[in-house]
């Protein structure tokens, strides 16, 4: 599934309606270069679960865990992650083994230690705005991409 996201409002929107087909359970790997809006797409998905704050990327703690009421949501960022067994130390597969919803951004630096994702998302800059390609990595992503393709437009 590819959208195009024409800017950052719509990028935040998109992100909600994802959050609500994600329904607070699976693993998101997020995908793009620097800029790209990988946050800007994660506040969307904590909005859906009913976050109203500032949403930042944890560059430094690798980990920011949100309990919204029924929902256990755990934004990861490896950016600044220097081997993927780094997550082991930090208790990282106990939140991956919970059943709520792990947000990857930089998955590429945990390779070889993440398990399979539920969806990827890469964005990317596509003037004007982003475009994201989504590629369900499970049985649940693909009904997260059936759900989701029945509120969202699809890019030409």
């Amino acid at each position: 599934m590819r959208v195009r996201l024409l800017d950052e409002e719509a990028q935040v929107a998109f992100g909600e309606a994802l959050g609500r087909a994600l329904a607070g359970q699976g693993r998101v790997y997020l995908g793009g270069e620097l800029g790209a809006g990988k946050t800007t797409l994660t506040r969307g998905i904590l909005r859906a679960h009913g976050h109203q704050g500032a949403v930042k990327s944890p560059t430094y703690t690798l980990v920011e865990p949100y309990e919204l009421g029924q929902w256990r949501l755990y934004h990861f960022d490896l950016y600044r992650l220097g081997d993927p067994e780094e997550l082991e130390f930090i208790g990282a597969r106990d939140l991956f083994d919970d059943d709520g919803l792990c947000l990857v951004e930089w998955p590429s630096r945990g390779e070889g230690w993440l398990p399979p994702p539920t969806l990827e998302v890469q964005l990317r800059l596509a003037e004007p705005g982003r475009e994201a390609q989504l590629i369900a990595g499970d049985a649940r992503g693909e009904a997260v991409l059936a759900r989701l393709a029945e509120c969202w437009p699809v890019a030409d």
